[in-house]
């Protein structure tokens, strides 16, 4: 086997390093919803054109975020790479386990990033200029009051600081949300990470939101350039979150789904309690024996140092097969 992989939804490798057909595998390796919004025929004008500001997308943001300072970024990615280019030399606290790209980013940027428990903050903020926090956590699933939130970036700001939250899989828990906070201009530093690649199932698409004051918007949008977003991104996304009727459905479904997922992992002896309504995390000194054990059966999780984080099926036949699947692997 190589080198667990960095990132989920690396299928094609997967098939290739356990020598498995393409067609053979259950994918629970993303956390994103695997039933999407329903992508309709795109105009041919959205191919044609490039895109442009007036296009209904703002004010799609806008009656979404409850935020006039929302800037559309090609995936929360784009924007996490770029933010640590707007500040200087700075000691960056991430809460830890997360999505490693942040500390990446930080790191690659010339700043010093320091992993820190979520017990720590409240310790260690005095020391950090910025503090990176994923709500909810990703792998774990674990989350953080937003007046905890707001408490921390209270004295962060007071210095100058920043406070950066991803909220990449916050749809399902929206009261966990800063984001009114972060766009209403009382609170600078406060920066907010949006994405429809998890909840809306639209990764491909790679379009996000930054929600911040409006100053860090502008020096953000002059790093990124013109057109940040391209014009079919645009158009899919005023659609899917103008869809109320689509999320409110899909947020009951994923929440079924999700505690299935607990209840199937606990009957085969697994500690599935964390987690949201994309994924479960099951914590796990085995994680990588786990791991190869179940991709040896065409079933790929998402692989960390202590545990695995599974995400959902998106057919009764895949649940059927996940069953199947562990039902070996536990014995």
């Amino acid at each position: 086997m190589s080198e667990l992989l960095e990132h989920g939804g690396r299928l094609r490798a997967a098939a290739h390093d356990f020598h498995i057909p393409l067609h053979h595998w259950l994918d629970l390796s993303t956390g994103i919803n695997p039933q999407g919004w329903p992508v309709t025929e795109l105009p041919a004008t959205v191919w044609q054109r490039l895109p442009e500001e007036n296009d209904g997308l703002y004010m799609a943001t806008v009656a979404y975020f409850g935020s006039t300072a929302v800037l559309p970024v090609a995936g929360s990615q784009a924007a996490l790479q770029a933010l640590p280019r707007l500040r200087g030399q700075s000691r960056v606290g991430i809460v830890s386990p997360c999505y490693a790209e942040h500390a990446r980013a930080w790191a690659s940027a010339g700043h010093t990033v320091l992993p820190l428990a979520a017990s720590d903050v409240a310790e260690q903020i005095d020391r950090l200029d910025v503090l990176l926090v994923v709500n909810p956590n990703n792998p774990t699933g674990a989350c953080i009051e937003p007046q905890v939130l707001l408490a921390w970036h209270a004295r962060l700001q007071a210095r100058g600081g920043w406070l950066l939250v991803d909220e990449a899989f916050v749809e399902l828990q929206p009261a966990l949300s800063v984001v009114a906070a972060a766009g209403d201009g009382a609170h600078p530093g406060l920066i907010v990470l949006r994405s429809l690649g998890k909840f809306w199932g639209l990764a491909g698409l790679r379009a996000g939101f930054v929600i911040a004051e409006a100053d860090l918007l502008g020096e953000l949008r002059s790093l990124l350039g013109p057109w940040a977003l391209s014009h079919p991104a645009r158009w899919v996304a005023q659609r899917a979150i103008m869809d109320k009727p689509w999320c409110e459905a899909t947020r009951a479904r994923l929440h079924a789904d999700s505690e299935r997922l607990r209840a199937l992992l606990a009957a085969h002896g697994l500690d599935a309690e964390q987690g949201c309504g994309l994924f479960r995390w099951v914590p796990s000194a085995r994680a990588a024996d786990l791991f190869t054990a179940l991709a040896q059966r065409a079933v790929l999780v998402r692989p960390f140092s202590d545990g695995l984080r599974f995400g959902l099926p998106g057919s009764e036949a895949g649940w059927q097969q996940l069953d199947r699947v562990l039902g070996e692997v536990m014995a």
